[in-house]
């Protein structure tokens, strides 16, 4: 495994609890600031609307320079950002702080997937995703439950100043580990890269990862209500709870990565018809504590276990100017956090209870499922026409 990969996860660790782990802290930060949990949790979607935003005006800005500094330089930007979060005085400066990291967040996992993508031969490209984005998945392993208990224990500032001096250790790493010349061809133009806008299938696959990624993110942003308030778990152990959830996680985002390297859509409709069933059986077994636990770790598996084929379909699609699609798509699965969000925090103020963000985000889900299934029939249909193309939807191609 080249050791790029690793520096790639560093900073994907570091990115990943930016933005998780603030679901921890959302009871805290909004008894400090004297605001709902509806508006606590645009904390969220703040940060998911921004990385939108980054994903694509940050991505377009640096498309032609070489890709190891423009890492580099997007985690000088993280940094910046969560130093504002762990000083905001107010709950205006903690979102600025929010919005600022979240900049980098598209432009950083876009760029890292094609460099990942490029380290490794075309049938491990999926696995190579994978691994940079076990970063993320540490993240919510490790990082969201004892960042979520620091902040418990000594402020959630300190937890801001903790992912502060991890995004200068992922610095180091990049600088460190990954090759400077990742790929043998040299970075498409825009125009290039935007063409591969033109194409039905790459929209087809950026819905897919918005209702997806939205439909499970629906049900955990506001899971550590749903933990005290319906399923009767103590605020203390809700950091251990999220334990779960992350291991749940990391075997997904393993697993999805090995079945995306054989078969993208059939792992696509494999995981996300799995996470539609575990949402409907979570939001009727909420009130039980077993149940809950089992659900926790069900709906990480299956919720990240989509995650490389996710990625993968869409640079396989415009594999021939991957960037900007590949940023497209990441700020896709946060446009979808911050949907699913939306939605949960609707249901809550509607009054429906803390198990309706379940029941939106298994909507979601649901729409998903019919895209993909859309999409696939499409690429299969378009395949039996042209023999050449066969393969494209299941076997990724060169990058």
């Amino acid at each position: 495994m080249p050791k790029g990969l690793i520096a790639l996860a560093i900073g994907g660790f570091g990115i990943g609890l930016t933005e998780f782990v603030i679901m921890g802290l959302l009871p805290d930060i909004a008894t400090e600031f004297a605001v709902t949990e509806a508006v606590a949790g645009w904390l969220i979607s703040g940060y998911a609307l921004a990385v939108v935003v980054g994903a694509l005006i940050v991505t377009a800005a640096v498309t032609r320079l070489p890709r190891k500094p423009v890492l580099i330089g997007l985690l000088a930007l993280f940094i910046a950002g969560n130093l504002l979060s762990a000083l905001a005085p107010s709950y205006s400066v903690l979102m600025s702080g929010r919005v600022l990291a979240a900049l980098c967040h598209g432009a950083f996992f876009g760029i890292g997937s094609v460099v990942a993508a490029n380290m490794v031969p075309a049938h491990r490209k999926a696995g190579a995703i994978a691994i940079m984005f076990t970063g993320l998945t540490a993240a919510n392993v490790l990082g969201v439950p004892f960042g979520t208990l620091l902040g418990q224990q000594f402020g959630w500032r300190a937890t801001f100043w903790a992912i502060t001096l991890i995004g200068v250790l992922a610095v180091v790493g990049i600088a460190a580990l990954v090759p400077r010349d990742e790929s043998s061809e040299a970075p498409a133009s825009l125009r290039r890269e935007l063409r591969a806008f033109t194409r039905l299938q790459v929209w087809l696959s950026i819905a897919v990862t918005i209702l997806g990624f939205g439909g499970m993110f629906g049900a955990f942003t506001y899971i550590a209500y749903t933990l005290t308030e319906v399923s009767g778990f103590a605020s203390s152990t809700v950091p251990w709870l999220l334990v779960l959830f992350g291991v749940g996680l990391f075997v997904g985002n393993v697993f999805g990565g090995k079945a995306a390297d054989r078969s993208v859509d059939r792992t696509l409709i494999v995981f996300i018809g799995a996470l539609i069933v575990i949402l409907v059986a979570f939001a009727l077994t909420a009130h039980s504590r077993p149940a809950t636990i089992v659900a926790l770790l069900l709906m990480g598996a299956a919720g990240f276990g989509s995650v490389p084929a996710l990625q993968m379909r869409v640079m396989t699609f415009a594999d021939d100017a991957p960037t900007m699609a590949s940023a497209a798509n990441i700020g896709a699965f946060n446009l979808g956090n911050a949907l699913g969000a939306w939605i949960g925090g609707l249901a809550i103020t509607a009054g429906l209870g803390y198990t309706s963000p379940i029941w939106a985000g298994a909507a979601l889900t649901a729409t998903a499922l019919l895209v993909i299934l859309t999409a696939t029939a499409l690429s299969a249909r378009r395949a039996s026409s042209r023999p050449e193309s066969a393969s494209a939807a299941c076997v990724p191609a060169s990058l």
